[in-house]
């Protein structure tokens, strides 16, 4: 029986357009024969659209990264949200002043964009049926988008899986078994403060990654018994040096570095911790383990791909690409005067330049990474012979710094998981 693989889209804003780049270079790599090498999909935030972009389309798994490709090539920020004059000074003034006078009615979230463009897209690419069609037909294991309950603060994952998947319960942390549709993107994809909220189920929620401490769990959860991930930021801090520190921050820095603590740690934090148990356990013999009540533990053989550049330093090669209303706005709160706003300006530039650019640089880091990737999908490379016998963890995968193959220990069992 194959192991099944789960594919983990973390969040983002436009900086997803690096994970279509990713999955270009890994379709390249597969052979045609592999249709669908990701049997169990989890998205948060822009990387949950990717992950209906993919689980919501018919056809091969190359047929469906060249469409997802084609639409964020084309991509603009007028598909994503109002950029006209009145949409965007307009709707910053009903924040600040319903702000101001403490009487918000609460019938209509509040936020600095209209994201309204983004739900006529998403309805136009996404085929949401196609889902139930490819569990029916044991393609696809299960699909997980999760969103942040305003209310409780729960992080919850909306999930269609297979029948023998039940819903788990964690620490502020839940599950919803439903049929995923248009809503569910919507809430996931809601940048805090910058898109509004979403009523689901009589809450508002808002972008998944808000709450999400367990990035990796809802995979495995799923059942996925190898992990395939792909960051959006490049390995190590991705903070721009300011030449000018005694300057106080702008406005724009602070959401920048609020944005890049909501996105960019909590995947790198989930996985230290797996690494850290890994060290602690991977020692122990099977008889080691049954004796300290270990035994219900599995290898989960783990693939990471990251940016080799910083996201938030190209974003500011791409500024003029913004349609004139955003850049007077952007400048006026100094997002594009001052060192360290990139961070800001990465998670909204909806540009085909900035988006092609990405999609290119990860497309790039996967070709790099070509031997890893075969190697963790246990495939040989062209004219070669493929090394059956082999187990993965033993076919002398290569670790970099942006491409990781590591062995994690995970806990299965009620009484010892953190998943």
């Amino acid at each position: 029986m194959s192991v099944k693989t789960g594919l983990i889209l973390a969040g983002g804003g436009a900086r997803a357009a690096y994970q279509v780049g990713v999955l270009r270079g890994v379709a390249e790599l597969l052979p045609p024969s592999i249709q669908q090498p990701f049997p169990i999909i989890t998205g948060t935030s822009a990387g949950a659209i990717n992950a209906l972009g993919l689980a919501g389309r018919s056809g091969s798994f190359r047929s469906r990264t060249r469409a997802l490709a084609a639409v964020w090539a084309s991509l603009d920020s007028d598909a994503v949200y109002r950029t006209d004059a009145r949409g965007v000074i307009g709707n910053a003034f009903r924040m600040l002043w319903a702000l101001l006078r403490g009487n918000h009615d609460g019938q209509r979230p509040l936020a600095l964009l209209d994201n309204s463009p983004l739900r006529k897209l998403l309805n136009d690419i996404i085929e949401f049926e196609r889902v139930d069609a490819a569990i029916a037909k044991g393609e696809l294991e299960g699909l997980g988008i999760t969103a942040m309950n305003y209310t409780n603060g729960h992080s919850t994952t909306f999930f269609q899986a297979q029948d023998h998947v039940q819903p788990w319960t964690r620490a502020h942390r839940r599950s919803a078994p439903c049929k995923l549709n248009v809503d569910h993107l919507m809430a996931s994809s809601a940048l805090p403060t910058l898109f509004p909220s979403v009523r689901l189920d009589q809450h508002f929620f808002g972008d998944g990654a808000l709450r999400q401490s367990r990035p990796l769990s809802p995979a495995i959860r799923l059942g996925a018994e190898r992990l395939f991930i792909i960051g959006v930021s490049e390995s190590g801090d991705d903070f721009e040096s300011d030449p000018h520190p005694e300057i106080a921050p702008t406005i724009p820095q602070v959401l920048g570095q609020m944005l890049n603590a909501v996105f960019l740690d909590s995947i790198q934090t989930d996985l230290e911790s797996l690494q850290r148990i890994n060290s602690l356990v991977a020692p122990l013999n099977p008889k080691q383990l049954q004796a300290a009540e270990l035994s219900n533990m599995r290898v989960i053989d783990t693939l990471v791909i990251s940016p080799t550049r910083s996201l938030s330093e190209l974003a500011r090669e791409y500024i003029n690409e913004l349609p004139r209303s955003m850049r007077w706005f952007l400048q006026k709160t100094g997002s594009i005067k001052t060192t360290g706003s990139g961070g800001a300006l990465s998670y909204i530039l909806f540009e085909p330049g900035y988006c092609q650019r990405l999609m290119q640089l990860g497309y790039d880091d996967t070709m790099a990474q070509a031997e890893a990737v075969r190697a963790f999908f246990n495939v040989a490379a062209p004219g070669t012979e493929q090394n059956k016998n082999v187990p993965p963890q033993h076919r002398g995968v290569t670790t970099g710094h942006s491409s990781l193959t590591k062995r994690w220990l995970h806990l299965i069992g009620r009484r010892r998981t953190n998943v």
